[in-house]
């Protein structure tokens, strides 16, 4: 079993407590897995707590710790979070069934991610990090493409039953007012089959909706939306009409920004994004922002080199990288062999979380820290030192990479040097 440094551990800079920059309040920090984990920790104990005297609330959300707690302890982070304002995640497992045979789960535990949104009713956005010597696979993309994500129901909430032989399916809704049950058909089935109940709320979609809106306003970009409208009549249409709605309100402000609002179908949203500069962010459904945000970083290089954020309409902010827990690495980490695992996406979810504290507790060298690590990350690769990832599409190409730990110890002596 490896050993992680202790979340209770404090470093001095040069052995001054007073030479830390003081973080007014709390910041909710919550661990991972596998290989993301291995670099959560190196970023904390030699990016952050050697420069910040920080009050971190932890939460292990490791898959043996959410086994044993039953899952309960990412409620409780959730709850954090809403108390304090300000989480900051590592990448965690949804286990399968092949996870819940490696780690001898009890079962398959839901997505934490998934609870925390859910408890939170908040919107996903992801925005890619530029980096002048990585260019895009895209060749037209110049500028950020954001995604944003709706982060409640659809599949994530589904209900799903395997069909064994011939039979009716059918959605019933029974009135809470009136009794009434409204029937439909979904399908008759001569054999076996599949079936799956979706949902979403009006109150979800129009926080969504209204979070896309302000994250517009406040980037000053484009907001596109797409859904499938012209097959999903009631459901898509739904949130088409929800969207409209809200800009609607807003219409004068989108003119007072020079900015518009888009609503495609979502096929033709794909086919225009590829086609365009960037620079909008692009609302998507749940399932659609989950498969769209990969393909988005991606095109811009790696999902090493994409940021996410959580928002919930109160206010409340979860930073996270996109990517996953790295299983491949953590497994050749295990047996000893070196790595080259990229850690910039982990890094830039814990200067959006420091730099939003800093911002809410009216504390400018706090964010001005966090403004610095994220330039040291940028010229650091740009002055040729990156991972493997990177270094397989720099422009121009760079001959030799740097492992897990010598990346991390290349912007930390960066970071120094601004100190």
């Amino acid at each position: 079993m490896l050993k992680y440094a202790s979340e209770e551990r404090r470093f001095d800079k040069g052995g001054e407590v007073s030479n830390r920059i003081r973080v007014k309040n709390p910041i909710v920090e919550i661990d991972g897995d596998e290989m993301a984990r291995i670099i959560w920790h190196l970023i904390k104990e030699r990016l952050i707590l050697p420069f910040l005297d920080i009050d971190l609330k932890y939460y292990d959300l490791g898959i043996k710790h959410r086994d044993e707690t039953d899952d309960s302890v990412t409620v409780d982070a959730a709850n954090a979070i809403k108390e304090f304002g300000i989480g900051v995640k590592c990448a965690t497992i949804t286990p399968n069934a092949a996870r819940v045979k490696e780690y001898g789960l009890k079962q398959q535990w839901k997505s934490p991610n998934g609870t925390i949104r859910s408890l939170l009713d908040g919107t996903v956005f992801r925005k890619p990090i530029i980096i002048k010597n990585i260019p895009p696979a895209v060749r037209k993309w110049k500028k950020p493409i954001i995604i944003g994500r709706h982060a409640y129901g659809d599949i994530y909430k589904d209900v799903e039953m395997v069909v064994d032989g011939p039979g009716t399916a059918e959605i019933v809704f029974t009135s809470e007012n009136s009794g009434k049950k409204t029937v439909l058909k979904i399908h008759d089935f001569k054999g076996k089959g599949i079936i799956m109940g979706m949902h979403n709320t009006e109150k979800s979609i129009r926080s969504f909706a209204r979070s896309c809106v302000n994250y517009a306003l406040s980037e000053k970009v484009d907001l596109w939306f797409g859904a499938k409208d012209t097959i999903s009549k009631q459901y898509h249409g739904f949130f088409r009409d929800v969207f409209a709605e809200e800009v609607e309100k807003v219409r004068d402000k989108f003119e007072q920004a020079g900015i518009h609002y888009r609503y495609l179908l979502i096929d033709d949203a794909v086919a225009q994004v590829i086609k365009s500069e960037g620079g909008m962010l692009w609302a998507c459904m749940n399932y659609d922002g989950d498969v769209m945000s990969d393909m988005v970083a991606t095109g811009f290089g790696s999902l090493g080199l994409m940021t996410s954020v959580l928002v919930s309409p109160d206010g409340k902010y979860e930073y996270e990288a996109a990517h996953g827990t790295v299983t491949r690495h953590y497994y050749e980490y295990i047996k000893g062999n070196p790595t080259s695992t990229n850690s910039i996406a982990s890094i830039f979810a814990w200067t959006g979380a420091i730099a939003k504290r800093g911002e809410l507790d009216s504390t400018p060298d706090v964010v001005r820290f966090a403004k610095t690590l994220e330039d040291v990350v940028i010229k650091t690769v740009e002055s040729g030192i990156m991972t493997k990832d990177l270094m397989l599409i720099a422009e121009p190409p760079v001959t030799k990479y740097a492992l897990t730990e010598e990346f991390i110890n290349a912007v930390a002596e960066g970071l120094k040097k601004y100190s």
